[in-house]
């Protein structure tokens, strides 16, 4: 299985960006799908989670309301759409994919087996 993010790039604060995250190989309509993201010096931070057993989705409380993870089967892609985004959301983000195909746990993101290269959003004025 192999991913393919991308979307990164430079914006200012309160605009908006979309992540994309291709998987390939595998069947990517049953993994779980999770966005992390990890800034300079800092641990890496589960971001948001999709599950396709229900499609239910999880986020972290300092993006809820602004950041929603997608799915797309025709094309085997999820997305990250970053809406209102602040300095702080500045990292790489990475997508990942796990065989377990729920997003209870995902936070840590110890439980991925396959993950993306990362792609870098910079928020700055």
């Amino acid at each position: 299985v192999q991913l393919q993010a991308s979307g990164g790039g430079s914006v200012q604060p309160g605009e908006s960006l979309r992540l994309s995250c291709v998987v390939s190989g595998g069947t990517p309509g049953y993994y779980a799908i999770g966005w992390f993201r990890q800034a300079p010096g800092m641990e890496r931070e589960g971001v948001s989670c999709f599950s396709p057993v229900d499609g239910s989705t999880r986020y972290a409380d300092s993006v809820k309301g602004r950041f929603a993870i997608s799915r797309d089967d025709t094309r085997n892609s999820f997305y990250l759409q970053m809406n209102n985004l602040k300095p702080e959301d500045t990292a790489v983000y990475y997508c990942a994919a796990d065989d377990v195909p729920v997003c209870s746990g995902y936070e840590t993101g110890l439980q991925y087996e396959y993950w993306g290269q990362g792609t870098l959003v910079t928020v700055s004025s």
